[in-house]
Formats: structure tokens, sequence, C-alpha cells
């Protein structure tokens, strides 16, 4: 199992470089990052890909923005709109996660669009950050909107990844770390082991099917 954080900020768009957050995450216990606009590569031991992260825009302009795509490495990622704009997006080939689900309205992720993210092998992003540094509302929303999520997950078993989300080699946290916050929000070790993993899971080709004759 190799442990992922799903979705870091190195400079430009935070303050530590790619090298730096990469070495900080192997002390942290992590075996690779997804770096937002970064260009796939690898630090003493830890493998970081490629992040491209899709902000809201007309599902038919996502997917011509992945066929234009000439990197395999990268994992591609859509920020969480309404219900039919998750449906259209999962329904995608090339998107691996669907993030920011704690900011979209409740009704955007419901039973059926779990059972989609199930068959087409697309994550919910469980970013850390609200858990981490947000306050009142803001966080308290993020705790019910995950816990519902997981509702979802333990019924269609769709696959889930971790991310911190951080711009700084500050805003990183162990492994240790995060399975405490995790487990704040009811989820399983055996939960917290596959989400870690989630990318791995989202990027892998699917196993070939094998025909008895």
């Amino acid at each position: 199992m190799k442990i992922t954080d799903a979705c870091v900020y190195p400079y430009p768009l935070g303050d530590s470089s790619v090298r730096r957050m990469a070495l900080e995450a192997k002390e942290l216990g992590f075996d690779s990052i997804v770096a937002a606009d970064t260009p796939s590569s690898e630090f003493s031991g830890i493998d970081v890909f490629s992040g491209i992260i899709i902000q809201q825009t007309a599902a038919r302009d996502i997917a011509s923005r992945i066929k234009r795509e000439r990197n395999h490495r990268a994992v591609v990622s859509v920020q969480a709109g309404n219900i039919g704009f998750n449906r259209a997006v999962i329904g995608l080939k090339g998107v691996h996660i669907i993030r920011g689900i704690q900011s979209a309205d409740k009704t955007a992720f419901d039973h059926v669009t779990a059972k989609m993210a199930a068959d087409n092998q697309v994550a919910i992003d469980l970013d850390m950050s609200p858990l981490i540094s947000g306050r009142g509302i803001t966080r308290q929303r993020a705790i019910q909107r995950y816990r519902d999520i997981l509702v979802l997950e333990r019924r269609f078993e769709f696959p889930l990844t971790i991310s911190s989300h951080a711009h700084s080699i500050l805003e990183m946290r162990a492994v240790r770390d995060i399975v405490g916050i995790c487990s704040s929000i009811d989820m399983e070790i055996t939960d917290i082991k596959m989400a870690f993993s989630g990318v791995d899971t989202v990027t892998s080709p699917p196993a070939n099917a094998v025909k008895v004759i």
C-alpha cells in the first residue's frame, strides 16, 4: 500500500518548493504526494505525481482538457459542483478525483452519484485542511459532510483519497496525526488505509478480464 497525500500546493501556488515538500512528506511517513500544477518527479524515494485541478466549467470543456493532457502520470481532479455537474464529471473518462465536496451543497452527492463513482472508480477527496485549521461552522460542516460521505462509501464502496491541501511544509501533517483526525469523523482504520492508497486505486489501469474457455 502506497501512502499518498492526494493534494499539496508547491511554489508558486504555495511557499515551499516541490522538493522541500517531498522531503517533508517522507519525514512525515508518506510514500508519495500529488503536487498541483507540478511535473511528475521523484525525490529521495518519494514519488511526486502531477496534479491537475480543474475548477467548475462545462463538462465538455473538462473532457477536451483531459484529451489534450499528455502527462499520463497526472492525477486529474475536478472541483465539486451541483449534483448534475458531479454526475456528468464522474462519467468522464480520465477524471480521477472529485474535490471540495465539503463546500458543495449537501444534495450534491447522493446514492445515485455514489454508485456512479464506484462503477467508474472516481474518488471523493477528504480535504483535511478544514479539520486542521477550520473553526466554527466551517469545521462542523466539513465533519458532517464527511460523515455523510462515509455512510455512502460503506454502502457503495467508491474510492476515497486524503489530502492535506498544504500550501507550505508548515501545513503538512504526519500520517499518524491524520489517522487521529480521520478517527474523529468515525473512519475505521481499514477505511483510512484504503483512502491513503486511493490515488493508486484510481490511477491504476483496470485489471484485464480473464476469459475461461
